[in-house]
This record gives structure tokens, sequence and C-alpha cells, in this order.
């Protein structure tokens, strides 16, 4: 699918990937930079959770939860 992760494997994975050796696999890419952009955008979101509109999703109409989303972000924006 293309999809990278951005979490860094445990080190007893690693330990383990290295005892299998050739059987073990390839590491799994890791980025630091998209670790911390996606660190970012989670507490992004768990900023605009805390507005309960936003967190429960009772709205049913796409420009309803688009207006929601919207006020949610500007109070953010406005608190930060």
């Amino acid at each position: 699918m293309g999809i990278h992760h951005s979490i860094p494997d445990k080190t007893d994975s690693r330990a383990a990937r290295l005892r299998k050796g050739s059987r073990g696999g390839r590491p799994p890419g890791f980025g630091e930079e998209r670790y911390k952009k996606r660190n970012t955008a989670e507490r992004a979101i768990n900023r605009l959770k805390r507005c309960r509109a936003i967190a429960t999703r009772y709205d049913k109409r796409r420009y309803v939860v688009l207006g929601t989303a919207t006020a949610a972000a500007v109070v953010v924006w406005f608190r930060t």
C-alpha cells in the first residue's frame, strides 16, 4: 500500500530480528521528522475533540459537521 509507519520499533523486536539473521526481514524505516509531524497532528486532533460536539459526532449533515469543526478550530486557535 505504500504506507510508512512513524512509530519507532521496540528494542526487543530489533534484537529478535538481528537474532534471526537473514530470516529476520528488513527493518522498518523510521523517519524522525515524520514522527514529530504525527505527534503535532494527534495533539491538534485531541484539542479539537475537547469540544463535545466534535467528540460525540451527533451531527448528521456534512455542512453542520464542517461548521462545528471550524468553530472548534477557531476557538483552539484563539486560545493558543
